[in-house]
């Protein structure tokens, strides 16, 4: 829905994640005086967000809203900052909250798994204070400056994750997966430690159901017109199906979890590279979406059902 100023002009802002063009997206949205930020990306990436902003004749102090798909460095990482630095107020699942109140879980789960090279990947993750910080339930709408952003719950990839509708655009997050411009090699993101087929496929039958005309997705960029949309979000519940499919029948059969990681990771580049992508576009997109960390996020998916059948 759009509210009282239509049509306003957003920039898709590239984030340089670890020096490379087309793997973390920002949006700006223009609200006259102000601006909103739909993601923010890590903390890591904020000189390249400024240099886009500035590039867009965006001074930091208009920021004065971000709004979070979920919690998840790459996506929210900066959040205290610009709330510390800019006053912004800060937009989130009511779930995510008491992680961007207090960060130091996130940050200690990011340490576990990147160790030493956790602050030049992410960068630190300030606290939010408390007074700028907004929970969103689904369906709550957002009226920032006359333009009015609809939170919809679309769990599947995290319990924590909003998508942002306005009008006949969504702000996808990751619940429409991840796709290189100029490219039909879908990624699935199934990271951990959240992931769920069932909820995740009915998120995006949300989409499919909304007549959209464009995405934004975080992993990168626009889809744009009805029939490439509902084609994104078609091709994309398909390869969820199929890779979890297939990842759980070799779990089942009793595959080691180096196994199950090597096999999920060379099928994911032959798909890849059967739908166009070179072998430098396919380590891109290892660099924010490595597809054995999608393995683990659907082998404990599966492992904490047999685990509730006992």
């Amino acid at each position: 829905m759009v509210g009282l100023m239509e049509s306003p002009r957003i920039h898709v802002l590239d984030l340089q994640f670890r020096g490379q063009p087309g793997l973390i997206a920002a949006y700006a949205i223009e609200l006259g005086d102000e601006v909103a930020l739909v993601e923010c990306g890590p903390e890591s990436t904020l000189p390249a967000l400024l240099q886009g902003l500035q590039a867009c004749g965006i001074e930091p102090a208009r920021v004065r809203h971000v709004l979070l798909t979920h919690i998840h460095l790459d996506h929210a990482g900066a959040a205290g900052w610009w709330a510390q630095q800019h006053g912004s107020r800060i937009y989130a699942h009511p779930v995510a909250q008491r992680h961007l109140l207090d960060p130091s879980r996130l940050m200690a789960g990011a340490h576990e798994v990147y160790g030493e090279a956790t602050p030049s990947l992410w960068g630190a993750m300030q606290p939010v204070p408390a007074a700028q910080l907004q929970g969103l339930g689904d369906g709550e709408v957002v009226n920032l400056a006359g333009i009015e952003l609809q939170a919809w719950d679309t769990p599947g990839h995290a319990r924590h994750h909003l998508v942002y509708r306005l009008g006949d655009t969504a702000f996808t997050g990751d619940v429409a997966g991840m796709r290189l411009q100029h490219s039909d090699y879908l990624s699935p993101t199934t990271a951990p430690s959240q992931f769920e087929l069932g909820p995740y496929l009915k998120s995006i039958e949300r989409l499919q159901a909304a007549g959209l005309e464009r995405l934004g997705l975080t992993h990168f960029g626009w889809v744009q017109g009805s029939q490439k949309v509902a084609s994104h979000l078609s091709a994309y519940a398909a390869r969820l199906q199929e890779i979890t499919t297939a990842l759980e029948a070799e779990a089942a059969a009793g595959l080691s979890l180096d196994e199950l990681r090597q096999r999920h990771t060379q099928r994911e580049k032959e798909q890849a590279m059967a739908q166009g992508l070179v072998a430098a576009d396919w380590q891109r997109v290892e660099l924010a979406n490595p597809a054995s960390m999608g393995a683990d996020g659907i082998l404990q998916g599966w492992q904490r059902r047999q685990d509730h059948a006992r």
